[in-house]
């Protein structure tokens, strides 16, 4: 288990006992990473990460506290989860990013301009496999976007431009439970820009192909089965499973 997950794993489990109560603000961040026998900077990025979905709130200049499990900003972030249950035009929408996105590196790889092709290399240089989820998604979405404009069509942009909102927060929840889809994304983003730099499209389409039908595979998974895709998660599954 990476320091990270373990990190994760010892405050969740000191929420789901008790230990830790809602509105409890959490101690001092070397105590607490003493006491729980972490470094501070593997508790930082688990305390990030739950404040992602709410489970905890970061206040500036105040401290970190425990959210309330059953308050609605975590059911917020918790919220398309329990869209899926009703409504999975989510699919419908990264099948959408699956026809566009491919069509739009392969253009690009045609007609992409030398200050767009280092944009698109420095955007992949902002981040690596120890960035924040956030970050991560942040740099994911600026990626396709410039590769967007890139393709020279702004039709074809402010389309795939408009598809980024809607499935962010499935790509923020997939980087927090999918062990390892971090990595490939970033794996994913370097080849399909080998592929634009080498001004070769179909190699570009066909890594575009592969990296979002990734998100699109996971996503169908845990819409098929949303009991074992919760399965490691106590807390959140007893509130997901209270609104389904």
């Amino acid at each position: 288990m990476a320091v990270t997950d373990e990190a994760i794993e010892k405050l969740k489990a000191m929420i789901i006992s008790g230990e830790l109560r809602p509105g409890t603000r959490l101690p001092r961040e070397a105590d607490l990473a003493s006491a729980l026998g972490l470094s501070r900077s593997s508790l930082r990025e688990a305390v990030r990460a739950l404040s992602l979905v709410r489970i905890l709130d970061v206040r500036q200049g105040d401290g970190t506290y425990v959210s309330s499990l059953a308050s609605d900003s975590l059911l917020e972030a918790l919220n398309f989860i329990v869209e899926f249950h009703q409504d999975a035009s989510v699919l419908d929408l990264l099948e959408v990013r699956r026809i566009l996105e491919p069509a739009a590196c392969a253009r690009a790889a045609v007609k992409i301009t030398a200050a767009s092709l280092a944009n698109l290399e420095m955007i992949l240089l902002r981040t690596t496999e120890k960035s924040a989820v956030d970050e991560l998604v942040a740099a994911d979405i600026e990626f396709h976007s410039a590769i967007a404009v890139a393709a020279g069509n702004p039709v074809l942009a402010s389309l795939i431009e408009g598809l980024s909102g809607p499935t962010q927060r499935a790509r923020v929840w997939r980087g927090l439970t999918d062990e390892g889809a971090l990595n490939r994304t970033l794996s994913e983003h370097r080849s399909i820009l080998l592929a634009i730099k080498q001004r070769d499209p179909e190699l570009a389409r066909t890594w575009a192909t592969v990296h979002i039908a990734g998100v699109e595979e996971w996503l169908r998974r845990a819409l098929a089965d949303p009991e074992s895709y919760l399965a490691g998660e106590p807390a959140l599954a007893a509130v997901v499973q209270s609104r389904v």
